[in-house]
């Protein structure tokens, strides 16, 4: 009875969406950021429309992060940088894109990265709250490569490392995973709990002996956190591209779910980028959207399935859309497709 009723309490799974968000976009030339398109959303919940799934989801409204949350991770000094950008011509929004690596702004870029921030926080609120049982945020601008004092690779403020901390401070949790499945080093969210213990962050990125972007010497197998921190961050750095659906599920029982099991999170988040899905141009990867079902649906095994997954990359619409789809129906408790 008690088990019943446990699980009767938290069912469902949220599905956050603000079309909104779709507003920031790229106003001049750029061979780099031309990617990160407003289409990767829409086209996202276009699919996921034409699968029906939306319908089967609950859905939970976004909200603008405020500014005291945006500051559990990023410095003040950022904050009204980002916020000056609204009322800027084009001419001083490039001027002031060009002080970061790869990142465009918009006079509309504040106010969707604050979308972006309280969409995360409310599908944390919603699964730890016991409304649902787990949720996927489509959000942009993407979080995880965005730094306490600087925007970064697309992304202005860490929407995963917010919600970790906020997740701390609201639910008093002393344990929460952060896996990170996008193609880049987030690098970001290693930088802001390298010495912290209670969040253990995993990622696996193409690294290519460094060549391939950020190009950092940190995002190497031998950065795994700082003091208190130590053991407590893990990099998969790929030394060469090709990498299928084998490779990530070896990667996921070898060395991801042991510790994860041993960690015993109380939360886990996964920084779901899926230009590490096949066709992608950034990840040139051959995993089909069919294993992001088995990965989700192994992280379902941890925290009493109180999983929150937020969307980062991903360039390849298509590839990207089925992706998608496969995660929510694996977080709706659909049966995981076969894999070769």
């Amino acid at each position: 009875f008690c088990f019943a009723q446990s699980v009767a309490m938290a069912s469902g799974t949220a599905l956050v969406y603000d079309e909104e968000m779709t507003t920031h976009k790229l106003l001049w030339s750029d061979p780099i950021c031309d990617i990160e398109v407003p289409e990767r959303l829409s086209s996202s919940y276009e699919q996921l429309k034409c699968y029906h799934v939306v319908e089967r989801c609950v859905h939970v409204p976004s909200r603008l992060g405020s500014e005291e949350e945006i500051l559990l991770v990023h410095s003040s000094e950022h904050l009204e940088v980002a916020k000056s950008t609204q009322t800027m011509n084009e001419e001083e929004l490039k001027r002031v894109s060009e002080n970061y690596d790869a990142f465009f702004f918009h006079p509309s870029t504040y106010r969707c990265a604050r979308l972006a921030v309280g969409a995360t926080l409310q599908l944390v609120d919603a699964v730890m709250s016991g409304k649902v049982h787990n949720g996927m945020a489509l959000v942009r601008p993407p979080g995880h490569h965005s730094q306490r004092n600087a925007a970064n690779g697309f992304c202005l403020f860490n929407n995963v490392a917010i919600a970790a901390e906020y997740a701390k401070l609201k639910y008093g949790l002393q344990r929460i995973l952060i896996v990170d499945w996008d193609v880049h080093h987030g690098q970001g969210i290693q930088y802001i709990f390298e010495e912290d213990p209670s969040v253990l962050y995993f990622s696996w990125h193409r690294y290519e002996h460094q060549e391939f972007w950020p190009s950092l010497k940190e995002s190497d197998y031998d950065a795994v956190g700082l003091g208190k921190g130590k053991g407590f961050n893990i990099n998969l750095p790929w030394n060469k591209v090709g990498m299928g659906n084998s490779d990530y599920l070896a990667v996921f029982f070898h060395v991801l779910l042991p510790v994860a099991f041993e960690f015993n999170p109380e939360l886990v988040i996964v920084s779901s980028g899926y230009d590490s899905a096949i066709g992608d141009p950034e990840g040139q990867m051959n995993a089909t959207p069919e294993v992001f079902a088995h990965l989700t649906h192994f992280l379902m095994q941890l925290a009493n399935g109180k999983l929150c997954v937020i969307l980062e990359g991903g360039y390849h619409l298509k590839s990207l859309a089925e992706s998608v789809c496969m995660t929510v129906k694996t977080l709706l408790g659909d049966p995981v497709p076969q894999i070769t």
